[in-house]
């Protein structure tokens, strides 16, 4: 079935991004909207727009009838779920496919067994990838404590379903455990609608490592490469790049070739990310799958040359991958930096207000896919990210040098941005000699700090101050003096 009229079930940069390759295709895009998030770039192109409601807003996107209801009776044929809210949900995509949709992405089955963190452990355990010790809550809830206390300190609780870092949060002793099963539980619940907790053991310093992979519903599964995804902070990633710096060529491989055999084992169809840990002695384990499209795809846009919404919308119809693996070609080096709205020097405090003026990035090998407009509130009622930055380079030290330059470049008033934090963090010698790990930041948490300002710094601003507020009246001459011109007596 080709589709004709896409549904378009998210919203931001994601939603901006697929309706930019659904109409490149011939495809009709509807993009849905809420009262408290009307100011979308997506809701200025698409095709036709949808209103929802819901309190608080964010749960407009997690009412899966709402959404097939709106999709329906726009006339679309499908929905693509973009990443977050339920892009994730078996029962969503179960229920898309009942209401004679196309849902883009693997069919519900798949995401029951791979897109559970726990049922996909027990799946990787079964398949010879190694994984690290754990205890899930939902067989036995009433002893989840002493059995996750059981495994060691330091332990990660996280929900079993969604990701991004939401209701993730590492726990370092046993007094510390009860109130972290409840805080992970109740932010699983709010942002993916499924309060089911796993705790594994949490390695430390480990890098953050995952594998594009991508199958059809003609049994063919292939990698698209790995992208690094050490740079974090509270579990969510700030940069992503590809290829990962100084991973051994022969661990690559081996990473690579289990997500492709966890993938093929599952019967995996559509766009999915299989990722892992790798400890600081070279031993990698499986993490979990993420059964949809991630927030990191266009660096392996940018080194394949390939659209991977187009590849999910062929798939979705039925088509063979337009590639075999041998066929993929990597060339040169990317990078992502997620631009949020909030104040890194702070303690990473999300930031609200007005976009009061908005200067994009531009030059050779730079991309920005932005969420929002000139003019447009930055509220607290969805996540901070508002724009992904990403560049290419021939080699990483040029992939470097250019997204320093953009992030530059990017002019975003009215609204703090992380920005300048990931400009310092580029520049700091041991990300530039690929030495990172998902401790990078708290190490060097010292050494990324602002410089002061220097006292020449500190007389410009309070010039450049005074001049922009001093009040207008302050210089106008009132009669009958400014008749009199030059006349004096």
């Amino acid at each position: 079935m080709t589709i004709q009229k896409l549904f378009i079930a998210n919203r931001a940069e994601i939603a901006l991004r697929i309706v930019r390759t659904a109409q490149r295709m011939g495809i009709a895009a509807v993009v849905p909207w809420h009262a408290r998030d009307r100011h979308g770039p997506a809701l200025q192109i698409a095709s036709e727009t949808v209103e929802l409601v819901g309190d608080p807003p964010v749960s407009a996107w997690l009412n899966p009838q709402a959404l097939i209801q709106a999709a329906r009776d726009s006339g679309c044929d499908a929905i693509h779920p973009g990443y977050g809210f339920l892009s994730e949900n078996a029962d969503f995509a179960r229920a898309v496919v009942q209401a004679g949709l196309i849902f883009v992405g693997p069919p519900a089955d798949v995401i029951e067994r791979m897109g559970d963190k726990i049922t996909a452990r027990n799946f990787a355990t079964q398949h010879g990838v190694p994984v690290t010790p754990s205890a899930e809550e939902e067989s036995s809830p009433e002893t989840f404590v002493e059995r996750a206390a059981a495994i060691g300190f330091p332990l990660l609780i996280k929900g079993t379903a969604g990701g991004g870092g939401k209701g993730m949060h590492i726990v370092r002793d046993a007094a510390s455990l009860p109130q972290a099963i409840a805080t992970a539980r109740a932010e699983s619940q709010r942002y993916f609608g499924d309060g089911r907790l796993l705790a594994e053991r949490f390695v430390e310093k480990p890098r953050h490592i995952e594998v594009q992979v991508f199958g059809d519903a003609h049994g063919q599964v292939i990698h698209l490469g790995e992208r690094e995804c050490s740079i974090q902070r509270r579990f969510q990633k700030l940069i992503e790049e590809t290829p990962a710096p100084t991973l051994n060529p022969a661990l690559r491989e081996r990473i690579c070739q289990a997500a492709v055999t966890l993938a093929s084992a599952a019967g995996y169809v559509n766009a999915g990310t299989v990722e892992c840990i790798v400890s600081q002695t070279g031993e990698f384990y499986f993490l979990e799958m993420n059964t949809r499209l991630q927030v990191e795809h266009p660096v392996t846009e940018m080194v394949t040359g390939l659209d991977l919404v187009e590849w999910q919308l062929r798939v979705a119809q039925g088509e063979p991958l337009p590639l075999r693996q041998e066929q993929v070609q990597w060339h040169g080096s990317a990078i992502e930096c997620r631009i949020l709205a909030e104040d890194a020097d702070a303690g990473f405090v999300p930031d609200t207000g007005k976009v009061l003026l908005l200067q994009e990035p531009q030059g050779p090998g730079v991309r920005f896919d932005n969420g929002v407009v000139q003019g447009a509130p930055v509220s607290a009622d969805f996540d901070s990210m508002l724009a992904k930055l990403v560049v290419h380079g021939a080699s990483r030290e040029v992939a470097i040098s250019r997204m320093r330059q953009a992030l530059h470049d990017t002019v975003m008033l009215g609204v703090t941005l992380n920005s300048h934090f990931l400009g310092r963090v580029l520049a700091h010698p041991e990300f530039q000699a690929g030495a990172t790990d998902t401790d990078f930041l708290e190490r060097h948490k010292a050494s990324l700090k602002p410089a002061p300002w220097t006292d020449a710094e500190r007389q410009a601003l309070v010039a450049v101050a005074a001049a922009v507020s001093r009040d207008p009246f302050s210089t106008t001459v009132s009669e009958p003096h400014v008749s009199m011109g030059a006349w004096r007596n």
